[in-house]
């Protein structure tokens, strides 16, 4: 018995020091690496883009503008064409053709003509063009030169009414001038409207402008009767007042008629800084156009507006049918109107200059 005691605790001895003995030690992970940290990029004064100057900013702005101004033109453009029925050009083409026996017949005729854009008739209550065109003089039988005839307002009306035995002469941008310059796009605008209706506006004369800054009608002597209508402030911009006065008094025939429609400033205003709002003191005008060589004939208030205050943020172009503030303050400057015009007509005399050298006597010749 002793024995297979002893025999037994021999035999356990080893299993109880195994299972005392200590486990290997387990190895830890490596420790993870230091974090690289990324060296700062350098910047030179290369990356920075500089900040735009003001006139870069305008720059932008105005392409950003001729370009929105441009699909809006070719929008426009295809959906005139579209609205022109058969009823339409045929109507047309009966205007153009007619003799009309009276001036006011003509006049009668055309403003009433079913084919005008809607939007055209929706401003005669603000541009009365029958009354304007009667005070000026107009006759169906007369040669006009209308200055700068933007999208066709006065065109619309005149063509027609000239068509059969008079003629009309319009200035004109080159439609075929740099893509980026406004004034290919005002060129392109006019030959679309043109376009439209050969019935009515085929017969029209256009002396295109290649260069606005050296203006050149080579008219002399030919027209009756020029308009200007809300276009004097466009050449203080330019500082082309006596050069495009001078090119309208060589084109127009002795005594013929010069019409001026033009937003009127307040009698303070300085009529050479008129491109910044779009109105000029009427007795500046008035002064400018007789000092080229014309004679004040007659004074109209058919195209006055008492609502006009002329202290708009964006000047004329506040008003409407511009409304340059969008939907700001809308329904406040569609209740004014259009704005506050002069309507003045001056017959073309001998330029002062010219006088004054005839009247003075002749120098006395050296010894």
């Amino acid at each position: 018995m002793k024995l297979n005691l002893l025999v037994l605790a021999l035999l356990a001895a080893p299993i109880a020091c195994a299972a005392e003995a200590p486990l290997p030690p387990v190895e830890s992970p490596p420790p993870p690496p230091p974090a690289v940290t990324a060296a700062p990029p350098v910047v030179t004064a290369a990356a920075v883009a500089p900040e735009p100057t003001a006139e870069e900013k305008k720059k932008a702005a105005d392409a950003k503008e001729l370009a929105d101004d441009r699909a809006k033109y070719e929008v426009d453009s295809k959906a005139e064409l579209a609205r022109w029925t058969p009823e339409m050009h045929a109507e047309a083409k009966a205007l153009a053709n007619k003799t009309y026996a009276t001036p006011k017949a003509a006049l009668d005729a055309v403003v009433a003509a079913k084919y005008r854009k809607p939007a055209n008739v929706a401003r005669d209550a603000f541009r009365h063009p029958k009354e304007t065109l009667t005070f000026f003089g107009f006759k169906p039988t007369m040669t006009v030169l209308e200055y700068g005839p933007g999208e066709g307002w006065y065109t619309e009306l005149l063509a027609p009414a000239l068509a059969a035995k008079g003629k009309l002469i319009v200035t004109a941008n080159d439609p075929k001038g740099p893509i980026d310059q406004r004034g290919t796009l005002y060129g392109q605008r006019l030959q679309s409207f043109l376009e439209t209706s050969p019935e009515a506006y085929s017969k029209v004369e256009r002396v295109v402008l290649t260069d606005t800054n050296k203006p050149a009608l080579n008219l002399q002597g030919t027209v009756d009767l020029a308009i200007v209508i809300r276009g004097m402030h466009g050449w203080t911009r330019q500082k082309l007042t006596p050069t495009w006065l001078a090119e309208i008094h060589t084109a127009l025939k002795p005594n013929g008629v010069l019409g001026v429609v033009q937003h009127r400033a307040k009698a303070d205003a300085k009529g050479d800084e008129g491109f910044k709002t779009g109105y000029l003191p009427e007795a500046w005008v008035i002064e400018q156009v007789e000092a080229a060589g014309f004679k004040l004939a007659g004074k109209s208030e058919v195209n006055a507006n008492a609502k006009d205050t002329k202290d708009y943020p964006e000047g004329v172009w506040t008003l409407p049918p511009s409304f340059e503030l969008k939907d700001k303050d809308h329904d406040k400057y569609a209740a004014i109107g259009e704005s506050d015009r002069m309507t003045l007509k001056f017959t073309k005399v001998a330029p002062k200059a010219a006088v004054a050298a005839k009247a003075a006597p002749p120098a006395a010749k050296k010894k």
